[in-house]
């Protein structure tokens, strides 16, 4: 069993537990397929249980277990002890309401990673948006929506924000294209606050902020934004995340999760410095 680290949440406990059924199922030599007829699932089940993408339920992983060949009492109740603790409800589960099952996985992540790695191409990112900002953004993308639930959202945001406060909380390193920086979201007083507080954010220990500027011209990220995110563990991947108009896709394959690391590193490269960053913040709020 790996030791997990202080502040794993159950998300990144999921993962781990998952990634251990697939290796029980490997060394045996199931498919995912005999594994899900053996639990009366389906391959798609399995799949979904050993990503971690969703909650395990007890009897399921206590009958693959067995299927497995795990019969040592303690093996067994190392990971139904896992299991338990991996289903217990983060503090976002309150604004399950608002909330889509597939950014709720996002979050759960976000949580438990010690290194988060951004690219945004619209907005600044949510981790580093300044209250009046968010509420901003929420409020464009929110037609029709009651101006309490608005506040709710503005509050999950914020609240999002505090991991990067923790003690032990992720580094959090973004490239943000210049564009951006530039749209006035929420009007002038609004968006001179926000590089304001970019300012003042990027004195943090674990923050480092780099602009992808106009003068670059193209870059190897032009499908869109993304982010990459590590965990202390070992045994789990790191995860590529990339979000869509209503769903998002999770990436732990070796080969996407090294094709994206290396676009990464790529968009880094070409960025500014963090000196720079502070100059062409400061010129963008003077300009204004």
């Amino acid at each position: 069993m790996a030791q997990v680290q202080p502040g794993s949440g159950p998300t990144a406990l999921r993962i781990l537990l998952g990634s251990q059924l697939r290796r029980l199922r490997e060394a045996k030599g199931l498919s995912r397929e005999e594994a899900g007829h053996l639990i009366r699932g389906s391959e798609s089940k399995i799949s979904r249980m050993e990503l971690g993408r969703v909650g395990l339920r007890e009897r399921d992983v206590a009958d693959l277990l067995t299927f497995y060949g795990v019969e040592d009492d303690r093996a067994r109740s190392a990971i139904m002890d896992l299991l338990l603790r991996a289903n217990e409800p983060g503090w976002w589960h309150r604004f399950n309401d608002l909330l889509p099952s597939w950014f709720q996985t996002y979050v759960g992540l976000e949580e438990a990673a010690s290194r988060i790695r951004t690219y945004e191409v619209q907005f600044v990112p949510g981790l580093l948006q300044t209250k009046e900002y968010a509420r901003a953004v929420i409020t464009a993308g929110s037609a029709g929506i009651a101006p309490d639930e608005i506040t709710r959202r503005v509050d999950l945001r914020m609240e999002r924000q505090q991991v990067l406060r923790r003690p032990d909380g992720p580094f959090f390193w973004a490239v943000i294209d210049e564009a951006a920086l530039r749209r006035p979201i929420g009007g002038a007083d609004v968006m001179r606050a926000q590089l304001e507080h970019l300012l003042d954010l990027m004195r943090q220990p674990n923050i480092t902020i780099q602009v992808m500027p106009f003068s670059f011209g193209g870059h190897s990220a032009e499908g869109g934004a993304f982010s990459v995110l590590r965990f202390n563990d070992s045994e789990l991947p790191d995860v590529v995340y990339v979000e869509q108009l209503a769903s998002a896709l999770y990436l732990d394959k070796r080969e996407d999760v090294d094709r994206y690391s290396e676009v990464m590193e790529r968009l880094c490269a070409v960025s500014t410095t963090p000196g720079e960053t502070n100059d062409i913040l400061r010129r963008i709020i003077k300009e204004d």
